[in-house]
């Protein structure tokens, strides 16, 4: 395909294709145009060490500025308005036009929000961006009270990170459970504890109808009529996947931008990568959008052999991860997929690995605290789901790699 290549969005996936497209020598401009001032960074430290800690901003960075060099245009702080799919050009918020031979969305997602009374209420933070971490980060004085709606990864990070730093922590979750869109009965009940232990108060099948305050928030109405008081409130019920600038000019929409493995859209010279996408996976057999860094680097290597013609690698088994205090849950596969689940180890103190099968075949798992096993299993489940004997992967006796083999 021609250049220049223009890129829209400044997250993961949009800096990791430059990294891919110069490292397979791609030669023509690349543009890149972000809403955000900053440099393209990591988001998954923004809900944990960047709350703890008082990290500087530069170590967020994907890379530095110096990486980028003279035929890598940053627009940062810039907004693609419209894109003339017929003409290939995106026309900036500033009204200039950007030709493209190939246009790539990397449009990424944004905060779901809670229109319930009370909401536009000053101390009420999203979290998505740098922005959005440092306010939160602010709220965060030992002994301030912190109100978190949503028991998804991000609310719980947000909390974790929270009690760390001494502040006192309410989580309510409307559903029956913590994680219930994304993790097993098992790995959520462990966190259950790990939270409750560290003094969180976690309220289940809870739901936030209402914030009130003079100006400020200072009280969650919950439905049930009670109120809790609080100083600031973080609300993460997930994300919205950015697709309107593609719908507009044509792209495919099913929960996010249609793509194949090649990462093309069904409109001429448009890619999307990222967050934004649901991407079709081997594995599965049906699109799916997933929101982890593992997939946008995925997406963008495949994007860039598109790019030059080359034929991209087969989509990967998806895997992904969570830190919460002393806990490490690594995931890799799909765990929804499974109809039966086996445990090895203690899933109420860990350490411990989830297996899910699906008709006898491993399809996914989650280990918590268990590095080796994660390695493991994500080198086996490469090719595929893999006939298992399920008593074998109960027994800690029977050493994972032979309760693996065929």
């Amino acid at each position: 395909m021609s250049d220049p290549v223009v890129i829209v969005g400044a997250g993961q996936a949009a800096a990791q294709l430059v990294v891919a497209l110069r490292q397979k020598g791609f030669a023509g401009r690349i543009q890149l145009v972000g809403d955000e001032p900053h440099l393209p960074y990591q988001r998954p430290p923004l809900s944990k060490a960047f709350l703890v800690e008082d990290v500087p901003l530069d170590r967020l960075h994907l890379r530095p500025e110096s990486y980028y060099g003279p035929d890598t245009e940053l627009l940062l702080g810039r907004r693609v308005d419209s894109v003339d799919a017929s003409a290939r050009s995106a026309l900036l918020d500033d009204g200039r036009a950007l030709p493209y031979g190939t246009l790539v969305l990397a449009t990424g997602g944004r905060p779901r929000r809670l229109e319930v009374p009370g909401h536009e209420l000053a101390g009420i933070h999203h979290f998505r961006t740098i922005a959005d971490a440092e306010a939160v980060r602010a709220a965060l004085a030992p002994g301030a009270r912190l109100a978190v709606v949503g028991g998804g990864y991000v609310g719980l990070e947000v909390a974790a990170a929270a009690r760390k730093r001494g502040a006192t922590v309410h989580l309510f979750e409307v559903a029956p459970r913590l994680l219930s869109r994304v993790a097993s009965p098992v790995v959520a009940a462990f966190f259950l504890g790990r939270h409750r232990a560290a003094g969180v108060d976690i309220r289940l099948g809870a739901s936030a109808v209402g914030f009130a305050g003079k100006g400020r928030v200072s009280r969650v109405r919950l439905a049930d009529g009670s109120e809790v008081e609080v100083d600031a409130v973080v609300v993460g019920i997930g994300i919205a996947a950015n697709v309107e600038l593609g719908a507009a000019c044509g792209c495919a929409v099913d929960n996010g931008l249609v793509v194949g493995r090649d990462a093309r859209t069904n409109v001429d010279g448009i890619l999307a990568i990222g967050d934004c996408t649901a991407q079709w996976s081997e594995h599965l057999g049906r699109h799916l959008r997933l929101e982890s860094v593992p997939n946008a680097n995925a997406q963008a290597e495949a994007a860039a052999a598109t790019i030059l013609g080359a034929a991209p690698a087969a989509t990967p088994v998806p895997w992904f991860w969570s830190e919460q205090y002393d806990a490490m849950l690594q995931m890799v596969g799909v765990a929804r997929e499974g109809d039966e689940s086996v445990v090895r180890g203690d899933p109420v103190a860990g350490p411990f690995t989830e297996f899910y099968l699906s008709e006898g075949r491993l399809v996914a798992a989650a280990c918590i605290n268990r590095a080796p096993d994660f390695a493991l299993l994500r080198r086996q489940l490469a090719g595929g789901p893999l006939p298992v004997d399920a008593r074998a992967l109960a027994d800690p006796a029977v050493p994972l790699r032979t309760a693996l083999a065929p």
